[in-house]
């Protein structure tokens, strides 16, 4: 799973929904056609950016999968593709610049923002190397499965770094998904597909697990920075940490390529690619664009709604992948696996409502200092 998904900071970017409500209840009118525009405009941009994360994703776990079985086994190459399609997002910073807003406090020093933004994307490159070696040595429908304890990881780094409140809904989401993650533990060596190396089943499932949890670490790591360093939350600035991140992950990629040696025989495994030269760059370049696309849906749902809801809805491709993977790549559902996905939607729903839950409280407050308060009315 690339870095694009999901970069975990507070912001609640729902800005132009929230105003018409405050406005529509401080006047007790029903909003005008401009107004109604808006509200339309900004169910569009949501319901886009769900299509851009989820079928990127989607699109993105299933060609690295497909990778591997035409002959492909560069891990590293597999890690690159993951990072190297960063250039996409300047796409969406140059069409979509944030407005500029003025602030009280001084920028941090330069050396300071490099400094965490080369330490991120070292851990991405880390990370999305792990979920290289996870995708190889599983099926693809186990990876993804194991991949959902990411919010269960986010929930306790979330608590420990960035003070978010560990409720019983969490609670209860966090022991689900580590049971889920558990009966899909104790399986033994997988005969799910007959293109995963046997044997490698036990690290296949420990390194997905160590990618899950570094992944919501980073996740962490960038809402602490944004809470404490750069202290502002912008499109743009948003876009600028993933681009720069993605950066780094994809040099030390290079880097990693050539240090193994498996550059020397990526012309070998082109040639021998089961559907052909073109195909075997085609799956390649497609796959980072993939990746991309789906960054730029994470993005965009964390400015248009917010980082929560964003990472919850990376998590809703749990149910997406499995299904795919059955029907192009032949992976075998069986019971404990079956048991394994529902529990796991089951935690994904308690994690959802808890968040509901603070929406909707969050909401009333809103109202509360509406009525009592000063009007909100609709930007021009």
């Amino acid at each position: 799973m690339g870095d694009a998904g999901e970069i975990q900071l507070q912001i609640r970017g729902a800005q132009e929904q929230s105003s018409l409500h405050q406005d529509a209840t401080a006047s007790n009118q029903p909003l005008k056609p401009y107004s109604m525009f808006k509200q339309w405009r900004w169910w569009l941009m949501v319901a886009l950016n769900i299509f851009f994360l989820l079928a990127g994703q989607t699109v993105a776990t299933l060609l690295g999968r497909l990778y591997y079985n035409e002959g492909g086994n560069s891990k590293w190459m597999a890690t690159l593709v993951q990072s190297a399609g960063f250039p996409i997002l300047f796409l969406p910073l140059l069409f979509f610049p944030s407005s500029s807003s003025t602030t009280s406090f001084a920028s941090p020093p330069i050396t300071k923002i490099a400094f965490i933004y080369i330490s991120l994307g070292l851990i991405v490159a880390g990370d999305n190397l792990m979920y290289s070696y996870g995708l190889l040595y599983l099926p693809v429908s186990t990876y993804s499965l194991i991949c959902a304890t990411q919010l269960a990881f986010n929930a306790v780094f979330a608590y420990f770094l960035n003070s978010q409140k560990f409720t019983p809904f969490i609670f209860n989401s966090v022991i689900l998904l580590t049971f889920s993650a558990a009966l899909l533990g104790i399986q033994s060596d997988s005969d799910d597909s007959t293109n995963v190396p046997k044997g490698k089943y036990p690290l296949g499932f420990v390194l997905t697990l160590g990618a899950s949890a570094t992944y919501s670490l980073i996740l962490s790591l960038m809402q602490l920075t944004f809470q404490k360093v750069l202290k502002t939350e912008t499109f743009s600035v948003v876009l600028q940490m993933q681009i720069c991140t993605s950066f780094v992950a994809s040099i030390a990629s290079v880097v990693g390529l050539f240090a193994s040696g498996e550059w020397r025989e990526l012309q070998r495994e082109m040639d021998g690619f089961g559907k052909g030269r073109v195909s075997y760059v085609m799956t390649l370049v497609w796959t980072a664009v993939a990746w991309q696309v789906a960054s730029v849906g994470v993005v965009g749902l964390i400015f248009v709604v917010s980082s929560l809801f964003s990472n919850v809805i990376s998590t809703l491709a749990l149910p997406v992948v499995p299904i795919f993977a059955v029907i192009f790549f032949h992976d075998k559902m069986d019971g404990l696996k079956v048991l394994a996905m529902l529990i796991a939607i089951w935690g994904f729903i308690s994690y959802i409502y808890q968040h509901y839950l603070d929406d909707s409280k969050s909401k009333r407050a809103t109202r509360s200092d509406t009525k009592y308060g000063s009007s909100v009315s609709i930007p021009p």
